[in-house]
């Protein structure tokens, strides 16, 4: 834990990157980060889910990665990796697989108590 504090500390420093101790998943910068590139799904491929392309954080820039397909999970759903700007700065976070959020808000329905309602995502 303490090595993964001070990589967070000297990234910080280096390039206003700070990553999340309790959670790898997210990444903190002061960049927005450009636009999305529009790209073409190609065509659906059975037992696999599209998951878009997105901006990723190397070495003190943003950095394109493509879209790509990737296996399904039975009882699972993709969440596509997104940006969202937080007391004035950018967090990153990662996509992956989530179990059971129907309405995508981040609370799984077997806890959640309103788990259809998709405005609250």
């Amino acid at each position: 834990m303490t090595k993964l504090l001070i990589t967070a500390m000297l990234m910080a420093s280096l390039g206003g990157v700070a990553i999340s101790a309790v959670a790898a998943t997210s990444v903190y910068v002061q960049v927005a980060p450009p636009s999305p590139r529009q790209e073409v799904v190609p065509a659906h491929r059975p037992g696999y889910v599209w998951a878009p392309g997105y901006w990723d954080w190397r070495g003190n820039r943003h950095v394109w990665h493509a879209g790509s397909w990737v296996p399904a999970r039975n009882g699972y759903h993709y969440r596509p990796t997104r940006w969202m700007e937080r007391d004035g700065r950018w967090e990153m976070q990662r996509g992956g697989w989530a179990r059971g959020d129907h309405d995508h808000d981040g609370v799984p329905d077997r806890v959640d108590r309103h788990p259809n309602d998709p405005r609250r995502g």
